[in-house]
């Protein structure tokens, strides 16, 4: 949620901000705002909307010179989205700017107490709350911007990256997170900051991501000086580098982010297990499984705790872990877990995943269960991220950066992952025969490919997609390995379309969906000859029956269900544990579709984020 952009150096601040926001409108906003300091005055526009209103009325309204300037792209928490309640804030001294990424939670008590000292306040946001708190203690004490800084952010209590500029120190920028990703580029004579590094990837490619509690004093001339918050104490910079490049965050000729990462994903998912998986010599290599192997194989339980979509992959898992390699799994929802009182033993695995590793309430949770004793391991695509370095260990997918909010490849890379775990850990216990084994390995390395056949069904999904698109409500039903992919496949509609959907195990819509089945209503059927196909089968005459749309999703050759259904798609045979990794192929481009048909953003959801860095 919430993009944080920054620059102080030798160049116009503005183009490199303003682009950096562009970058940052995958993580979900509804207004934007940039505050410009050229050594004289402080330049301020904000609005409501995206951040091409922003640019129309920036160029419009104010100059644009400056080599220090910060911008934010804002998804409301405090106050509406308006103009007023839009980042970057002002002191009441009209001396500091701030822009900020989270959420302070006793906001309210303080700002009671600085209008008793007489500070006034135009938005109803937590974040000029924060920065009229700095004044006042920057002011009282009679002490530099960083100090001031450090001295309230251990008064609040909540969430944050910050950055906060003094007009009167015009070559300092001062950052800080908790529980909010910050990075800080590192250039010759000019740093940029910004909530992830595709803002300033063209200028550098050396990159300090501070680590929570952190506060780092950025100056011209100076190397990044990083202190701890709490205690005040120097903190080395670790400076590494990044391995993103230009070419992954642009669209590279797709009309969306959305539909690029739809067809990325057999790339994906080989790059995913590109080098831990050598079929041919029947070995899976993950180190961070052979390093900690002893305690998978003691485990009592796994405990899989995910939001989302990256819950979805977890319900996978769960089939997969307990079908081939015997081990009782719970997958749980971060944000649930962490507030129940779960029990939870030193001799159990807590799985963490997460797509952007910055998911604030499976950081939560990941704490809680290392404070109980459990191993935490993470999967997570981003590198350095929270999740990544909070955990005792953990794999990342490689699916390269996802911009669209709606996760796609996400999905199946974490299956992918998930699913050499699995594979792994069977090989280890001897939960799966010789035979078994190397099939699923030769099996697995099919995929991409066979991802690339069923991708092939666009043009077909999209003339489905014209019929259905007007329609208000959609039933997704699934079986085994399959129910959570009606689970994505429902929550793909909703994020990109706002169509009401619902997925279900199939053998559930009998009490009580049912009901809902009449001649108006699509029901998204999966419907592979692997595993349950004849009670599947048993379930679209019921709907049948009742006339009701069917859009089954079938292998390819099927006949039975094709003589019942309006509508089938075909995807290529696999083994049942690895046919999520292909059923939801069809369901990410109907979804798609339909929300192109009706005129939406599907890169940019209303009201969704892309990274959840807050409760």
């Amino acid at each position: 949620m919430c993009g944080i952009v920054g620059y102080i150096g030798h160049r116009e601040a503005y183009p490199i901000i303003l682009k950096g926001l562009k970058r940052l409108e995958y993580r979900g906003y509804d207004s934007a705002g940039i505050a410009l300091y050229d050594g004289t005055d402080i330049k301020l526009c904000k609005t409501k909307g995206k951040v091409a209103d922003l640019e129309e009325r920036l160029e419009r309204e104010i100059s644009t010179d400056g080599t220090l300037g910060i911008g934010h792209t804002r998804w409301a928490t405090h106050g509406v989205p308006n103009d007023v309640n839009s980042h970057p804030h002002v002191s009441n001294s009209g001396n500091l700017v701030i822009i900020h990424n989270g959420i302070i939670e006793n906001y309210e008590s303080l700002k009671i107490e600085l209008i008793k000292r007489g500070y006034t306040f135009k938005s109803d946001t937590d974040t000029e709350v924060l920065v009229n708190l700095i004044e006042d203690v920057k002011k009282n004490e009679n002490i530099k911007l960083g100090k001031a800084v450090q001295i309230a952010l251990n008064q609040v209590v909540g969430a944050y990256a910050i950055a906060v500029f003094d007009k009167n120190k015009p070559n300092e920028i001062v950052v800080a997170r908790l529980g909010s990703p910050l990075a800080i580029g590192i250039g010759d004579d000019e740093f940029f900051i910004a909530s992830d590094a595709s803002p300033f990837i063209e200028y550098t490619k050396n990159a300090i991501y501070l680590e929570d509690e952190e506060l780092a004093i950025i100056r011209r001339g100076k190397e990044v000086k990083i202190r701890k918050i709490k205690d005040d104490s120097l903190v080395d910079p670790y400076v590494q580098e990044l391995q993103l490049n230009l070419e992954q965050i642009e669209k590279g000729g797709y009309d969306h982010f959305m539909l690029k990462e739809i067809y990325e994903q057999p790339s994906a998912i080989l790059d995913t297990f590109r080098g831990r998986l050598l079929s041919n010599e029947g070995i899976i290599k993950m180190s961070g499984i052979e390093d900690n192997m002893k305690r998978f194989l003691n485990a009592d339980r796994i405990i899989i705790v995910a939001c989302g979509t990256s819950w979805h992959a977890g319900l996978v898992a769960e089939y997969i872990f307990e079908d081939i390699a015997r081990i009782p799994v719970e997958v749980e929802y971060a944000s649930e877990f962490r507030y129940r009182n779960p029990i939870i033993n030193e001799k159990d695995i807590v799985i963490a995943i997460s797509q952007s590793g910055e998911t604030a309430d499976t950081l939560a949770a990941i704490k809680l269960a290392k404070s109980k004793g459990a191993f935490v391991f993470g999967v997570c695509n981003v590198v350095g991220s929270s999740i990544a370095r909070e955990t005792d260990a953990g794999a990342y997918t490689h699916a390269g950066p996802e911009i669209g909010v709606a996760s796609t490849k996400a999905f199946t890379t974490q299956i992918t992952v998930l699913t050499l775990i699995a594979l792994r850990l069977a090989r280890a216990k001897g939960t799966l025969s010789s035979s078994d084994y190397r099939n699923h390995l030769i099996e697995l390395e099919l995929i991409p490919e066979k991802v690339k056949k069923a991708l092939a069904s666009d043009t077909f999904v999209e003339s489905i997609a014209g019929i259905y698109k007007d329609s208000r409500n959609f039933l997704y039903l699934g079986r085994g390995y399959n129910f959570p992919v009606a689970l994505e496949g429902a929550l793909k509609l909703k994020e990109i379309s706002y169509i009401h959907a619902e997925g279900y195990p199939a053998a559930e819509m009998k009490h009580g969906p049912i009901a809902l089945i009449d001649e108006n209503m699509p029901i998204v059927v999966i419907a592979t000859k692997k595993g349950h196909y004849e009670k599947v089968v048993s379930n679209i005459q019921e709907i049948k029956s009742r006339k009701g749309k069917i859009i089954g999703i079938v292998t390819e050759g099927d006949s039975q269900v094709k003589a019942l259904a309006d509508h089938v798609i075909e995807v290529p045979e696999t083994i049942e544990s690895l046919t999520p990794l292909l059923t939801t192929i069809p369901l990410q481009l109907l979804s798609y579709h339909i929300a192109l048909m009706l005129g939406k953003n599907v890169d940019q959801p209303r009201n969704l984020a892309k990274a959840v860095t807050v409760e």
